[in-house]
């Protein structure tokens, strides 16, 4: 086991990196807490600790390499650019933020005398620090990659002092991202188990000498008892005299500060300032009719408010049709097909609320759907709700046990389908209330619910038709069981829970916690001799229907075996000894027990050879078919009575822990049984090749390619559908078995399928059996089959049932094929395969020319979304915020056990430790598009939501200025075009406005939604924000009215593209914003959701020189800011010079020197070629061809200055004489791999010139002297 030696200071922060690193590590670390000198190990130097004693005997020194050697591989980086990225974090903790860290909190601790110049250096060096981070954050959960690393670690521990200390409310509530993130990492388990409850500073207050001493007391607390107190060294009479001047100084501070405070308070109070309302607090208030549209005519309020942006828009939206494919036109018919758009909603339950993955499938479609509409087509996206069988009926039956103490069976079937209905008109809106507040464009007046009548006639036909031709048929197959359901569920209804070895699981009906995960080994007798056949079962109970032992034709160990019984240890049951290719020799004995009714594997083998199959399980999980005292009992009661019986007759043979799978309902918690049961199946051999088939030809398209195999694999692999669900709710299936009052007319089995016939009136089917049978229709009786139909074979009609088929209508000609399906990945086969089947087969025709499959969204740590984990969030509590206590109460409505409820709520308050705060739709519409990379999993952090927010409100104050700058007299022309009196500036942002243009029209053809959002948001916050208002300050407070012309001009098309750029996943910040701009016509549309979205024929102004030439004007600018904010040249304008390489790059420069100027803050800006730079300059070099230089002469401390390059330089030069001597070593080039000595090369290249750099700016400042 590792050692660890540390001083024992509770603030000691490098112990506290490698505690925390060793929690990640899963480490068993002993840890020495050294007092004295004789502490130490002989080889540890006491100067250098923290230090780790390796089991090899290894001493490692400091909390880098110790943190390092304890980490995991996952903390280092999971790439080699992440690992790069990892150790610059790690370097940057220890050189720039520990020094800045101590320099300011160790006075305030009382550790070193205080200096003011020393600490408001450190906290300028901290500013800078917290800026860098937060920029870096802002769009980032953790530093590098989506979790914890060293660098998180390295940085979050420099800062720990800081923030307990020194880090005021006031000071750190700038720092948004930082804070946010630093809060995150100290509620992360492994730090919580070393910080303990870590409490940020609201006032600063020197912390004494004996307050200090006790914390310390209490870490140290059982070192203590372990070593004894006269193990600890007696203090030397200097160190208590200088301890009691310590504390003499300390008092005399403290009485100094606590009278300075009463003075303070004595002080007259001033005026209070008016309260300013802080971000997000502005509310609608002005009296708006649902339908009216909103009163803009009112000032800009302060700042961005989601709450104020969203009010009265959607339902204006919605009377005013906009969402309707009529909108704009006399008739749907008038429309191409090529100018027809359509796509249907992936039915969410009628029983649920969405959650983040719903947010993130309306989110794509809907920005997809007013994409479209915004480029002139006519558009449809059609809402609908599942009436989700299993769910529905599991929710209503509690409800009616919850107020009624019924049953379903008091009520009976018709009372009880009249109470779900009476449930789905009360609470069923629930979604569509959610999607409206999403902003989802939906055509509400087309709205279906799967039970509708008009989709039940559809699925009624559907069944019909396939039936009569075959294939639906009935038959007698292993099922899904629920005993709690009693019903068969469908493959996706089963979750798959994985167990290590031996568990205690909870099952419904038992109150003792059942054991899986165990192989028990028994052994059968073989029949007439006392040999015996070892067999092992993960289920002893299934033993008491076996019907054969299983082993491999060529395992010579059964050779002598082939044709031979063995005995059933409870009955007379002689079981052959069967022949069968499917067993492994290799796995235990090599002989496996066969039970064809109860195992999907046995089932096959029991087909192949004729067995016997025994039924020992009835529809509620009691033994039928068995012996007593096996009889009647209950099926995880007979597992022990089976397993000791086995033990009585001397059969057991052992039980050891096996990794296995365990089915488990997802809807009831039940495990999953495999039962025999008359079933309707369809048969989907003939339709999966079809639908292959329109996938290999091109005809239908799947985005992304990659799931292509998955799909291939399941159609060439599909094995026919059972449809049938013992249910009450749901499409009553149309079928009814036939008994014949004729004695000529044998009676049926219910296998049979010749004695079922469907129809869709009794009548009809009355009809149907007598013509089958050749008798008059009075004989028939008829019986309808109780059971309903699988959710997802209404589902498979979505489609085209929405439009009324099988009737030939309007909408039908027109909207079905539709354009576009747009789902989860994780659906591809239950959903979308079955939608294409059955589209083909019934339609003829293909429900949709393309699938886009967007990734399944887990959290920030990677983990499915569940609601034991606590990580299942409501999407609107990301648009309206939650309190961590509202988090917690929610888990209360769910059906949590204690110890789940307690983990969840853990979850919770490590995710989300100050609740979620409030983001608003755009943001959240936003960040989840910005997500879909097209991959299988999107890792959401709810928290990286908020820096969309912070996007919003820079749209908002951007357009504020601009309305400002535009007066309000402004008049666009009817058109965007260019006049020939544009400015540089102005013609390079039109020229990076066609850019985004074009990004966002290529990017929404590919489903490229990462893509889009970037340029958008890089178009809105880096071009027009951060450089073109910046250059247009000083043209609006100029006296050029041409110019401020032009400018306006330019600032109102970029606006009003830029917002029609951002209307798909913000509609309605850019509603709000584009209602308050004037309009290029007064036929203008009315809204911006169906104005024209921009296209590149319109914005044909790229100018590639242009934009090359003012990113290097960009690069001059940055190099200039690095220098001023190097220097702390915060308020003070220095006079730069820029020394160009040649006459053509000075000449390009000069022309944009005014805009230079404004955006570096500089006094003034001269171009220079072969002049000399003036002495007393900083040098920064820009590129190759331009260096900056900046006049410090009279505004910084010379001297410092050299001291502290002087300092640099040494670091540098042992850098660069570390590497010669590496890359002159013989076996170098031969032994080192080519890119690590490609590496080197460039290091050693960048060192030299950061050397030459450093001294130059030495001999600068030495020439200030």
């Amino acid at each position: 086991m590792p050692t660890l030696y540390i001083l024992p200071d509770p603030d000691n922060f490098q112990n506290l990196r490698i505690l925390i690193a060793a929690q990640y590590g899963k480490s068993e670390l002993k840890v020495e807490h050294v007092s004295s000198t004789e502490m130490f190990p002989k080889k540890c130097n006491p100067h250098k600790l923290p230090v780790l004693e390796t089991d090899s005997g290894m001493f490692l020194s400091g909390a880098t390499a110790a943190s390092h050697f304890l980490s995991p591989d996952k903390l280092k980086g999971g790439s080699a650019k992440e690992v790069a990225l990892v150790q610059q974090w790690v370097s940057f903790a220890d050189i720039e933020v520990l020094q800045a860290a101590c320099a300011w909190t160790f006075p305030v601790l009382g550790l070193v005398q205080q200096n003011k110049q020393m600490t408001d250096r450190a906290q300028l060096e901290l500013k800078k620090v917290l800026h860098l981070l937060d920029h870096h954050l802002e769009t980032r959960t953790y530093l590098v990659g989506e979790g914890v690393t060293l660098a998180d670690i390295s940085i979050c521990c420099a800062l720990l002092l800081p923030y307990k200390y020194v880090f005021e409310a006031a000071f750190r509530k700038p720092y948004v991202n930082v804070n946010r993130w630093f809060v995150t990492c100290i509620n992360q388990p492994e730090f919580r188990k070393v910080l303990g409850e870590l409490t940020l500073c609201e006032k600063v207050y020197p912390v004494s000498c004996k307050q200090r001493a006790e914390d310390q007391a209490k870490k140290v607390a059982n070192h203590t008892d372990a070593v004894g107190e006269e193990e600890l060294p007696k203090k030397t009479p200097s160190q208590l005299k200088k301890e009691a001047k310590k504390k003499e100084k300390l008092e005399k501070f403290q009485q100094k500060q606590e009278k300075q405070q009463t003075q303070t308070e004595q002080k007259k109070p001033k005026a209070e300032k008016k309260e300013k309302k802080e971000l997000g607090v502005f509310i609608y208030d002005k009296p708006t009719p649902p339908g009216d549209k909103k009163d803009v005519t009112g000032p800009m309020p302060d700042s961005y408010s989601p709450q104020y942006v969203e009010a009265a828009w959607y339902p204006w939206w919605e009377k005013q049709g906009f969402f309707k494919p009529e909108y704009g036109r006399k008739s749907i018919s008038e429309s191409n097909p090529g100018e027809i758009f359509m796509i249907c909603i992936p039915p969410p339950n009628v029983t649920g609320s969405l959650h983040l993955g719903h947010a993130l499938t309306n989110s794509i479609q809907d920005s997809l759907t007013r994409w479209h509409r915004m480029k002139g087509e006519m558009t449809l996206w059609n809402p609908g709700c599942d009436h989700a069988g299993i769910a529905t009926q599991v929710v209503v039956e509690k409800k009616l046990w919850r107020e009624q103490k019924k049953t379903r069976h008091d009520l009976g079937r018709e009372k009880f389908i009249e109470e779900i209905w009476k449930w789905k008109h009360e609470k069923g809106d629930r979604i569509y209330h959610q999607l409206r507040k999403l902003g989802s464009s939906l055509d509400w007046d087309r709205a279906c619910f799967t039970m509708d009548s008009k989709l039940s006639y559809a699925v009624e036909e559907a069944f019909i038709r396939l039936h009569e031709e075959g294939v639906i048929y009935r038959s007698k197959r292993l099922v899904n069981w629920s005993c709690t359901l009693n019903s068969a569920i469908s493959d996706i209804e089963v979750d798959k829970k994985e167990l290590t070895g031996r568990t205690l699981l909870p099952v419904p009906g038992y109150t003792d916690k059942v054991e899986f995960g165990v192989l028990v080994s028994f052994a059968y007798k073989i029949e007439g001799t006392d040999e015996e056949v070892v067999v092992a079962t993960t289920r002893i109970e299934t033993m008491l229907g076996d019907t054969a032992v299983a082993v491999h034709p060529q395992d010579p160990r059964y050779q002598h075996l082939h044709g031979k019984y063995v005995v059933h240890p409870f009955c007379d049951r002689k079981m052959q000894i069967v022949l069968d290719e499917f067993v492994d020799m290799n796995f235990g004995t090599g002989a496996v027990k066969i039970t064809p009714a109860h195992d999907p594997n046995d089932y096959e083998v029991g087909l192949r050879h004729g067995l016997d199959f025994i039924n020992i399980m009835d529809d509620n999980g009691f033994l039928i078919n068995v012996p007593e005292p096996f009889l009647g009992m209950k099926r995880f009661d007979a597992r022990n009575a089976v397993l000791e019986a086995i033990k009585q007759k001397g059969l057991f043979k052992e039980i050891k822990d096996n990794p296995m799978v365990v089915p488990v309902c997802s809807r009831s918690k039940d495990i999953v049984e495999p039962l025999l049961k008359p079933q309707w199946y369809v048969r989907c051999s003939e339709m999966a090749r079809e639908a292959a088939e329109a996938v290999s030809t091109g005809r239908l398209k799947i985005i992304p390619d990659f799931h292509l195999k998955t799909w291939f694999n399941w159609m060439d692999n599909i094995r026919d559908w059972c449809i049938s669900r013992q249910l009450w709710w749901g499409h009553r299936i149309p079928a009814y078995f036939v008994t014949v009052d004729d004695p000529s007319v044998p009676p049926g089995e219910d296998t049979d399928g010749k004695y079922w016939v469907s129809g869709r009136s009794e009548e009809e089917a009355r009809q149907k059996a007598a013509k089958s049978f050749n008798v008059l229709p009075e004989k028939v009786l008829l019986r309808q089959d109780d059971d309903v139909l699988d959710t997802w074979f209404s589902s498979g009609l979505f489609p085209f049932s929405i439009f009324g088929w099988p009737n030939e209508n309007e909408d039908l000609q027109v909207f079905y094929p539709g354009t576009l399906l747009e789902t989860g990945h994780d659906i591809l086969f239950f959903w979308v395969a079955r939608m294409v089947m059955m589209g083909l087969k019934l339609t003829g025709k293909l429900p949709f020319k393309e699938v886009y499959l967007h990734a399944v969204v887990r959290d920030a740590h990677g983990r499915k979304m569940s609601k034991s984990l606590g990580n299942v969030i409501d999407p609107l509590d990301v648009v309206n915020g939650i309190s961590l206590e509202g988090l917690h109460a929610q888990l209360l409505e769910s059906n949590l056990d204690p110890v789940e409820m307690e983990r969840a709520k853990d979850g919770q308050k490590s995710d989300y430790p100050n609740g979620i705060p409030e983001c608003g739709t755009d943001a959240l519409r936003f960040a989840l598009c910005a997500y879909t990379a097209q991959g299988r999993d999107i890792n959401l952090d709810v928290n990286r939501i908020l820096g969309y927010r912070f996007f919003c409100n820079k749209l908002w104050n951007a357009t504020k200025f601009a309305i400002r700058g535009l007066g309000e007299n402004f008049a666009p022309q009817n058109r965007a075009q260019l006049s020939g009196q544009e400015s540089l500036v102005d013609r390079w942002i039109l020229s990076r406005l066609c850019c985004a243009v074009e990004a966002c029209d290529v990017g929404f053809k590919n489903y490229d939604f990462p893509g889009i959002t970037t340029a958008i948001y890089n178009f809105w916050l880096y071009e027009l924000c951060d450089v073109y208002l910046e250059c247009l300050k000083p043209v609006f407070s100029s006296s050029d009215e041409a110019a401020i012309q032009v400018a306006q001009e330019t600032l109102y098309t970029c606006l009003d593209a830029g917002l029609r750029l951002l209307s798909p996943f913000m509609p309605f910040v850019t509603e709000e914003l584009f209602q308050r701009l004037p309009r290029r016509s007064a036929d203008a549309p009315p809204s911006v959701c169906v104005t024209s979205y921009p296209d590149i024929t319109e914005y044909c102004w790229q100018n590639e020189e242009l934009n090359r030439n003012m990113e290097f004007i960009m690069s001059i600018i940055r190099t200039i800011r690095s220098l001023r904010a190097d220097y702390n040249l915060t308020k003070t304008k220095a006079d730069c010079y820029l020394k160009c390489l040649d006459t053509e790059t000075a000449a390009m420069v000069t022309q944009y020197t005014t805009y230079i100027q404004t955006l570096s803050s500089s006094k003034s800006v001269v171009v220079l070629v072969t002049e000399e730079v003036p002495e007393g300059c900083a040098v920064a070099i820009a590129s190759d061809k331009c260096t900056v230089n900046l006049m410090l002469k009279g505004l910084i401390d010379a001297e410092k200055e050299v001291a502290k390059l002087t300092s640099k330089q040494s670091e540098v030069q042992k850098v660069i004489s570390k590497l010669r001597e590496k890359m002159s070593n013989p076996d170098y080039v031969n032994k080192v791999p080519p890119n690590i000595q490609e590496s080197d090369a460039e290091k050693l290249k960048q060192s030299e010139t950061e050397l030459q750099k450093t001294e130059e700016a030495i001999e600068n400042f030495m020439k200030m002297l």
